[in-house]
């Protein structure tokens, strides 16, 4: 083989090892069909494969100009716009590691995890977080890009990607390279990076079109934030692998959720129990639109109501209405069988085919009911700059996913409890420390608990006991309008009782 023959195989072997480069078929098959429908801004922007391809070597290009170097962690803080898509892939062919940050945190807790993280770059969208200049003025950063406006000590991110490419060839990357950093409140209250590896994202992905495949006419609508592993894991990344196509919302709104799935003929869509209970407000509505396209919705990431998908399967019997199973580190281990029995009300699914499953009770013994941990590809190397929580959450390749299920006889799982006392709220992970920090900022709060509860739309939201300082006058609305100006507003919680005592 001469010199340039071996260079061309070499560049193509590092293109297929880099997730940034994962929809690479679908370019080359069909490079001027539509891959993607922004409805940022109330405008419409649609981008094919060939300019989506085209926008991600400039983001690769754009950074190695910057000096960003292979390995190096890049800070996103962006909405759901085509941007995130661009710069989230881009960056990965550049070999930096992309950090999709949760714009709904608190300022504070963003200003941490960039700074831990040692990120070399950020790329700020301006209408992603009320902070999101002061967040990024305030870091160490050795270069900030800005969307959409200009701003003293920032580059724009636009006029950046106009300066001539340069084409950037793919770095080579070891088995266990890592990919990207997205954060999960997991077991713990503070946010921590989970460690995903381009081998174990291919490797899904390809899975995932293996036994559930999706089509090129398939089209998706997400309304889900980008920063959340469900969007991208459950719709992203399979209509671009299979050459399909989706809608992006900036954020979920009922009407106009059903009006984006009408008019652009949407296949499929997922999302958390509200998306699905605030739109069955609309059932009048929903009846005046022709949703013949649409044949597939799933509703998961927090608990689901039985009564929920009864109430979807009556507004729309044509769809096929799933739950889903699934965490940020460890992928969805619990599907509908391949077989095609139907799933009981109430269960995600059996175990997916390739992945390795286990219950155990707690002395570490199998049992029929008990901490389902996982093992496959897709699961995290580990936690950033978190040993000890490595260490207790991985043993030999298994993730220990602190959810507890049972099984019956047939096979199927059930959600029972958390190990520990962490919940769902709407798709958010919530840990009541977290929450019982913020109230005791506070002057006129002594002491503070705080527990789930059920909720019609959120499936589980944070409700607290509290004991004021003597004296006082503090009102309950008062203590939410402090969580909600202080810390994240899905984590304030939505009923508080101020008590002379706490229960033992």
């Amino acid at each position: 083989m001469s010199r340039l023959g071996a260079e061309m195989a070499k560049d193509g072997m590092n293109r297929r090892r880099n997730l940034g480069f994962f929809f690479d078929q679908s370019v080359a098959r069909r490079p001027d069909k539509v891959a993607i429908i922004d409805l940022f801004g109330g405008r419409e922007r649609r981008a094919t494969y060939r300019q989506l391809d085209e926008r991600m070597n400039g983001v690769a290009s754009m950074l190695a100009r910057l000096g960003v170097v292979p390995g190096e962690r890049v800070a996103m803080l962006i909405g759901n716009r085509t941007e995130f898509v661009e710069f989230f892939f881009g960056s990965m062919r550049a070999g930096a590691i992309p950090l999709p940050l949760n714009t709904r945190l608190a300022a504070g807790t963003l200003d941490e995890i960039i700074t831990e993280a040692a990120c070399a770059l950020a790329v700020v969208d301006p209408s992603s977080h009320r902070d999101a200049l002061a967040i990024a003025q305030g870091l160490q950063l050795r270069q900030r890009l800005l969307l959409d406006e200009r701003h003293e000590g920032f580059l724009s991110f636009e006029e950046e990607m106009a300066k001539p490419a340069v084409p950037v060839d793919p770095p080579a990357l070891a088995d266990d390279a890592q990919a990207f950093q997205p954060y999960t409140s997991g077991s713990t209250g503070r946010p921590k990076g989970a460690i995903m590896t381009h081998h174990g994202m291919l490797w899904y992905v390809a899975y995932n079109q293996r036994y559930w495949p999706s089509a090129e006419n398939d089209r998706g609508l997400v309304a889900l934030p980008l920063f959340h592993k469900n969007a991208l894991r459950g719709t992203v990344k399979p209509m671009l692998y299979a050459g399909g196509s989706f809608v992006l919302m900036p954020a979920y709104e009922p009407r106009a959720y059903l009006d984006a799935l009408a008019k652009y003929k949407c296949t499929y869509s997922r999302g958390v129990a509200a998306v699905f209970t605030m739109f069955l407000q609309h059932r009048d509505y929903l009846r005046t639109l022709d949703l013949s396209a649409l044949r597939g919705m799933t509703i998961g990431s927090a608990v689901v109501m039985p009564e929920l998908v009864d109430a979807v399967e009556r507004a729309l019997p044509h769809v096929k209405v799933s739950e889903s199973y699934g965490l940020t580190e460890g992928g969805s281990p619990l599907r509908a069988p391949i077989d095609g029995r139907a799933v009981p009300r109430g269960s995600p699914g059996v175990p997916a085919p390739e992945i390795e499953l286990r219950l155990i009770d707690a002395e570490g013994n199998g049992a029929d009911e008990g901490e389902l941990l996982i093992r496959c590809p897709y699961v995290c190397r580990g936690y950033y700059n978190e040993p000890e929580i490595t260490r207790a959450k991985l043993t030999d390749g298994w993730l220990h996913t602190g959810d507890v299920f049972c099984k019956d006889k047939d096979g199927f799982f059930y959600f029972r409890s958390r190990v520990d006392d962490m919940f769902s709220c709407g798709g958010e992970n919530i840990y009541p420390k977290e929450v019982e920090n913020l109230l005791f900022g506070h002057p006129d709060v002594v002491n503070a608990v705080v527990a789930p509860v059920p909720h019609p739309v959120k499936g589980l939201v944070p409700a607290a006991m509290v004991i004021a300082r003597a004296g006082s006058t503090v009102t309950a609305e008062d203590l939410k309008t402090y969580c909600l100006a202080k810390g994240p507003a899905y984590s304030h919680p939505r009923f508080v009782d101020i008590v002379a005592a706490l229960p033992l």
